[in-house]
């Protein structure tokens, strides 16, 4: 499990591989993610929109970015959380991922809210350390 805060608005990814949409022989490895976000604020915030920065182990970039999450642009009001999942193809077994969600305060205040970054790596990857 991952975990960022920022401003009372704590971000939880949890990765994991999906073995059955993986095919290691095509160069294809996926991964799902679980992410929760709870409000710890005494301010209500919705999410406007995300950015994601995903590197394979070659060093390849892929950035995204668009409004809201799975097609929602969630309010979460104090006590609040919102969980979704959703998935990464990769052309490599392993790989980084991390980014941001802009927020707006029920003010019109908006801000920048860390999801932390997390690996994504195939079952049984060996890795060497120097």
């Amino acid at each position: 499990m991952y975990r960022a805060l920022t401003r009372d608005i704590e971000v939880t990814v949890e990765p994991y591989y999906l073995e059955e949409q993986s095919d290691p022989d095509d160069s294809r490895y996926v991964w799902g993610y679980r992410i929760v976000i709870s409000n710890h604020s005494e301010i209500a915030v919705r999410l406007m929109t995300r950015y994601w920065h995903i590197t394979d182990e070659n060093g390849q970039v892929d950035e995204v970015s668009g409004p809201g999450v799975i097609g929602e642009q969630p309010l979460l009001n104090p006590g609040d959380t919102y969980e979704y999942s959703s998935g990464c193809p990769l052309d490599t077994p392993s790989g980084v991922m991390f980014g941001h969600y802009s927020m707006e305060a029920e003010d019109g205040e908006t801000f920048t809210v860390a999801i932390p970054a997390f690996s994504l790596d195939s079952p049984g990857l060996v890795r060497t350390l120097n």
